[in-house]
């Protein structure tokens, strides 16, 4: 992965079909990209607990949206304290969820990579994961990342899913936080994360027919757009 690309050659890249990978560590560094080879996916097994059982460790059945079935997976790695995967959710994964995850084509999946150099990244990702075992996670997504500069100074993630869920749910979802019954899940997607080289957020796994192409960074909905229907052309 020594190929460097410009940001301005993103967009034909993806066209051509070349994935890009970028390298550094920080949300708030600038992107540099590179070509990576194609990687053979490893499928992730969704748990379906009853409601009232332990939480699994593997919560992607929790924290994914569409069907498994969907020809194209993208796993997102993401840092709820990260600018630049506030701007990926909000300007690109919202339009995929309307236009691909409604239509069956792709089944997007969220992954907690809460960086060291973040003070509340964790216990955002915490808050977050109990509100998926509840089935509140969108909400909850919408508002942290809303609200990321808010919370990122003053660490009052509590208050800002609180103001979108009701009482009774945030009853369990402290619950479930103040009892440690998360870090399982949180520290499975880190090891996944290990597992792809990804090596800082936001990180997005697209997979297709067995080849995983990384795309690291921000990537507008119009470019991703292209990619993915090139790859349901194929």
């Amino acid at each position: 992965m020594n190929l460097r690309i410009a940001r301005r050659a993103l967009g034909s890249a993806l066209v051509l079909g070349v994935t890009v990978l970028g390298a550094g560590l920080g949300a708030n560094a600038q992107t540099k990209t590179s070509v990576p080879k194609k990687t053979s996916s490893a499928a992730t097994k969704a748990t379906t607990a009853a409601p009232k059982a332990a939480i699994p460790a593997d919560m992607t059945a929790y924290k994914a949206h569409g069907f498994e079935s969907a020809p194209i997976r993208l796993e997102v790695f993401s840092d709820f304290q990260c600018p630049a995967c506030r701007e990926l959710y909000q300007q690109t994964l919202r339009p995929v969820m309307d236009n691909y995850v409604s239509a069956g084509k792709v089944y997007l999946i969220h992954r907690d990579m809460p960086l060291q150099t973040h003070q509340y990244s964790r216990v955002a990702a915490r808050y977050a994961n109990a509100a998926a075992r509840l089935r509140k996670l969108d909400r909850v997504m919408d508002a942290l990342f809303g609200k990321q500069e808010v919370w990122s100074a003053d660490g009052s993630v509590d208050a800002v899913v609180a103001s979108v869920l009701t009482a009774a749910d945030m009853n369990r979802v402290r619950q479930m936080v103040q009892n440690g019954e998360l870090e399982a899940a949180i520290d499975k997607d880190v090891s996944l994360a290990t597992k792809y080289r990804v090596m800082q957020t936001p990180t997005t796994v697209i997979t297709y027919k067995g080849q995983s192409y990384p795309v690291v960074g921000v990537v507008s909905y119009a470019i991703l757009k292209t990619f993915l229907e090139q790859l349901l052309r194929q």
